[in-house]
């Protein structure tokens, strides 16, 4: 009985220590940004349809110079396809198109980045959300459906049918419990309501895909960034999380741009070291001890952004 007490007791301070040690690095949030369209000399030093991000962001940010876009041929499904996947061709379906999730058109593929957060156990548990600007009734709970200024093909996860069903559902319990609508975001930041692993979405008038009534599309960007970013700097830099503006792709120019900030991150550093959307997954396995998946096995990660110590 005594051996019997003592083995439960010993089992239990195991799993007390390595439930402390999950996620005892500087890093406990990633949230993800994802822009549109636009290559990095349209950005870098672009004070004037930029101004935001280049004499307020920068100083404070890790940039890179050397972000790839890896598929300089294919629009923008694919990439955000590969954003979640590092891929976008699967045994059962090559992403091309821009259409809407449906039964032909979606992959039962389950070797991507937020399946390996929903099938890890605990002490390691990474918890995840989407939150995608005007997605609303029409797009549904689990936002299959477009509906102008919100776009399905910008929101990668809606096309794994182990997220939104087989087929595809807009009622899909799972993934509405995964998705809110931007409009949430800053009650939830406010409330420390935040995920492990957040990925949002603008809208096409705040993506930088169209100009929606401003000057450049560019300037529409960067006008959202300059009103939503503040809050989100100040609340990153208390709790222990890091942001990443990242673009779709280079619109045909090589290279895309991309910053970091937050958390251990070097301020008004920059990077020549070769990166992609790749980078960003193995670096988000990383930081929250998931498996890598083959197909960025041999991606760089973003550790070069970081101070010593602050990346895992």
């Amino acid at each position: 009985m005594i051996q019997c007490l003592r083995s439960l007791l010993a089992g239990l301070f195991v799993l007390l220590l390595a439930q402390s040690a999950a996620f005892a690095g500087v890093i406990k949030h990633v949230i993800v940004i994802a822009m549109e369209n636009t290559d990095a000399s349209s950005i870098y030093g672009n004070t004037s349809e930029a101004p935001y991000l280049n004499n307020v962001l920068r100083p404070i940010a890790a940039r890179s110079t050397s972000f790839i876009d890896t598929l300089p041929d294919e629009n923008s499904q694919p990439h955000y396809i590969t954003m979640e996947a590092g891929t976008h061709t699967f045994t059962d379906l090559t992403f091309s198109a821009s259409d809407d999730p449906s039964a032909s058109y979606s992959t039962a593929s389950q070797a991507h980045l937020t399946q390996q957060m929903r099938v890890t156990v605990a002490p390691s548990k990474v918890r995840w959300m989407s939150y995608q600007q005007s997605m609303n009734a029409n797009t549904g709970a689990c936002p299959i459906k477009s509906d102008d200024p919100y776009v399905a093909r910008h929101n990668p996860f809606v096309y794994f049918r182990d997220v939104s069903g087989n087929p595809p559902s807009k009622t899909n319990p799972y993934c509405a419990a995964h998705f809110r609508p931007y409009s949430r975001f800053a009650g939830d930041l406010a409330a420390n309501r935040i995920a492990n692993y957040v990925f949002i979405t603008p809208d096409n008038c705040n993506n930088m895909h169209d100009a929606c009534g401003t000057s450049s599309r560019t300037k529409a960007g960067d006008d959202w960034l300059s009103k939503e970013l503040p809050p989100l700097i100040a609340w990153a830099n208390a709790h222990s999380a890091v942001v990443l503006v990242i673009w779709d792709e280079s619109y045909g120019a090589p290279t895309i741009p991309f910053f970091a900030f937050g958390a251990g991150v070097k301020k008004n550093y920059v990077s020549n070291l070769s990166l992609t959307h790749l980078s960003i997954i193995k670096s988000v396995e990383e930081i929250f001890g998931l498996p890598i998946l083959p197909t960025v096995a041999n991606a760089n990660t973003l550790k070069s952004l970081f101070k010593v110590g602050a990346y895992p």
